[in-house]
């Protein structure tokens, strides 16, 4: 197969795997609400040297014979940091709901200040193409570390790369060896497992048209039919209720990603009809950067993660946490197998079979993230890191619910990006809601003081 080995000064082709993303124009977007006067010359050039840093992310995807490749961008074409002056939740809305569509730069920088100048949103979107979680956030924070130098004034900061493109490795030649049979022979596997066990999926509430012009759909949520758009609704925990769920999960011998994988499940399960076990299938993204020999850095800008599918019967009853148990245990044999190099060998085979990643709930975990470094007078208020993409399928009726989760600074928060043609922000708020309160009863366990969430 084409595995992305063709690269010269202007072109880099893409992998299979890489390739599955254009079709898919998901995108990372990373932000940052600021406190504090903003050099906007230095950061525009602190931009600049990522960009000559990464020329994946001054690049545009041009098709190549059969596949895609990368292709330099002129240097008038570039990306560069764009300024402008408005408030920040319509600035966060707009930069979500905007795209970055194929054949333009696959990378873009915004700052939107406050009128009085002492309030900023920075938002830094990358193309999931070139990226993933870990290696936005490093770029993230590496550019506000350039930005520190250059306003502190530190020497030698005036190189930004050289001239001459290095392009970062598709993980797909990364891999350890495997024998063709053998990853042939786990392909049919996970097919035969996926018919076996079909997963329910939860349905959309917000009406749409029909081909009779009448209104369908499972409910009135606000929402709306027509063409919608990209929200988020949030959940945000303090560091003191983040530090008891952790102790929950140790207590229980879980991860704390298997507790809020678990939390989802049971929410999930309260949308569906009965109060009797039902099939829930649950994907965990799996990094595979610190699972490569030798490991890959994050500061490489290239998608580095497989999935873990799993299927579990979920009643009305459940316990949370037994069900955090099985989610756990799981995951573990998956990684301690070597399955998670089968999962990214037979991922082009997923638009042939959807069912391999088809899932209830989709629950990413960047675990704890340190914040961007800023100089003095400068202050991070908030930073925040949601996945979002162009189509979103609500002919399709229903679809799994994504819960993207990081820990910035030892405060875990999950962002649930949705569609309001799909799901309305009203039920998007109550899902919320039975998620944080289903954790602040897991966070319980570890303490008897009162407990603080926020939601937004």
């Amino acid at each position: 197969m084409n595995d992305g080995k063709k690269a010269d000064g202007m072109h880099r082709a893409l992998c299979p795997v890489e390739s599955l993303y254009v079709g898919q124009r998901s995108r990372a977007v990373l932000s940052c609400s600021l406190r504090g006067p903003v050099d906007v010359e230095a950061l525009s050039a602190a931009f600049d040297a990522m960009t000559q840093a990464h020329p994946t992310l001054r690049s545009r995807i041009v098709e190549a014979g059969a596949g895609y490749a990368l292709r330099l961008l002129d240097e008038d074409e570039r990306p560069r940091l764009v300024t402008r002056t408005g408030a920040e939740d319509e600035a966060y809305a707009a930069e979500l709901n905007a795209p970055l569509p194929v054949g333009g730069p696959l990378s873009r920088a915004v700052l939107v200040s406050a009128p009085d100048g002492g309030s900023h949103l920075f938002v830094l979107v990358v193309d999931h193409t070139v990226t993933d979680g870990h290696s936005g956030i490093a770029l993230h924070n590496a550019l506000w570390d350039r930005y520190r130098e250059l306003v502190e004034g530190e020497h030698g900061v005036e190189a930004s790369g050289s001239d001459t493109p290095r392009w970062p490795q598709p993980v797909s030649r990364l891999l350890p060896a495997a024998d063709d049979a053998g990853t042939a022979e786990y392909l049919d596997g996970r097919v035969e497992e996926a018919r076996r066990h079909p997963v329910e999926l939860v349905p959309y509430d917000v009406r749409r048209p029909s081909t009779t012009g009448r209104a369908v759909g499972e409910g009135a949520g606000g929402g709306g039919g027509g063409e919608g758009h990209i929200e988020v609704c949030r959940l945000t925990l303090d560091a003191e209720l983040t530090t008891r769920l952790r102790r929950t999960a140790r207590a229980g011998g879980v991860s704390v990603h298997a507790l809020i994988a678990a939390t989802l499940l049971t929410t999930a399960r309260r949308r569906l009809d009965g109060d009797g076990p039902r099939t829930l299938g649950c994907l965990s993204p799996v990094d595979l950067r610190s699972r490569l020999s030798p490991p890959l850095p994050a500061s490489d800008m290239v998608p580095a993660v497989t999935t873990h599918l799993q299927t579990l019967e979920v009643s009305g009853t459940s316990d949370t946490l037994d069900l955090a148990r099985t989610v756990h245990a799981r995951l573990g044999d998956f990684v301690s197998r070597g399955d998670h190099f089968h999962e990214m060998r037979i991922t082009p085979e997923i638009p042939r079979n959807p069912v391999l990643q088809l899932a209830t709930v989709i629950v990413t975990n960047m675990g704890v993230v340190p914040g961007p470094r800023l100089p003095g007078g400068l202050e991070a208020v908030d930073v925040r890191l949601t996945p979002a993409r162009e189509q979103y399928f609500p002919q399709a009726g229903r679809s799994p619910v994504m819960a993207c989760v990081v820990s910035f600074e030892g405060r875990l928060a999950i962002e649930f990006p949705h569609h309001t043609a799909c799901f309305s922000p009203s039920f998007m708020r109550v899902f919320r809601d039975d998620v944080r309160d289903g954790l602040l009863g897991l966070a319980e366990t570890a303490g008897t003081e009162p407990a603080r969430a926020a939601a937004g």
